[in-house]
């Protein structure tokens, strides 16, 4: 029997959860075209148009709403050997991406993030930015916005996303920490600045530290993705 072919293996998996997001994906896969890479986009029942416009070696699939439920359908479908999670509103940087295919070539078992940057002019966002890779960095813990990429077999071996419907991010690393300690990259990634600017800066950092510490207080998942959905105005 014939070995398989690079092209049947991919040595990345790009994963990217959508919901009502299609105007945003251009954006976002634009740093991605051109590689040697497989793209999974994990649609939970968009309703906007343009997901039928995704370029035709982007593989689109349809799984039950919720970020967790959705990443873990396409991370079962995935042939990379490195797995990589990003949100439809964040855009990996070229010295991000040069990171991320130098992790997969050396086919070493590991999982971590970037630091981020967030698109929004003025020292505030800038200041945002930095306390949450600081935060990140000193906790071990990363947030969906700073890009998680994991080896598949540990992916596998952590048993995935918990199916919660909210946190799923910090829920994550807290498994995967058990089996090694993360690799925080200091290569940036951009996250978008959309919810500060429409929510107020000052009202979203409260609303995210409230959701956090109730979260590490044992509040359920699903009550906090109702605060989240009903005080930020996505």
């Amino acid at each position: 029997m014939a070995a398989p072919s690079a092209e049947s293996e991919p040595a990345l998996s790009i994963i990217v959860p959508v919901l009502n997001e299609a105007q945003r994906l251009g954006t976002c896969l634009a740093p991605l075209r051109g590689h040697q890479h497989e793209i999974i986009i994990a649609d939970g029942g968009s309703d906007d148009a343009g997901l039928e416009l995704l370029p035709t070696q982007v593989r689109l699939i349809s799984c039950p709403r919720g970020r967790a439920r959705q990443m873990n359908a396409a991370a079962r479908l995935a042939r990379g050997k490195l797995l990589v999670f990003v949100h439809a509103d964040t855009r990996l940087t070229a010295p991000a991406w040069r990171r991320l295919q130098s992790l997969a070539s050396s086919r070493k078992t590991v999982w971590g993030r970037f630091d981020v940057r967030l698109s929004g002019c003025g020292w505030m966002y800038r200041l945002i930015a930095a306390c949450m890779t600081l935060r990140s960095r000193l906790s071990g813990i990363s947030t969906g916005d700073q890009v998680l990429f994991v080896s598949a077999n540990l992916f596998r071996a952590c048993g995935g996303f918990p199916d919660i419907a909210l946190m799923e991010d910090i829920a994550i690393c807290r498994r995967l920490k058990a089996f090694q300690a993360p690799l925080c990259c200091r290569e940036q990634v951009i996250a978008s600045s959309r919810r500060w600017r429409r929510d107020g800066i000052l009202q979203t950092i409260v609303l995210m530290w409230r959701l956090r510490l109730a979260y590490y207080l044992g509040v359920d998942p699903r009550q906090l993705a109702g605060r989240y959905y009903r005080e930020s105005r996505f």
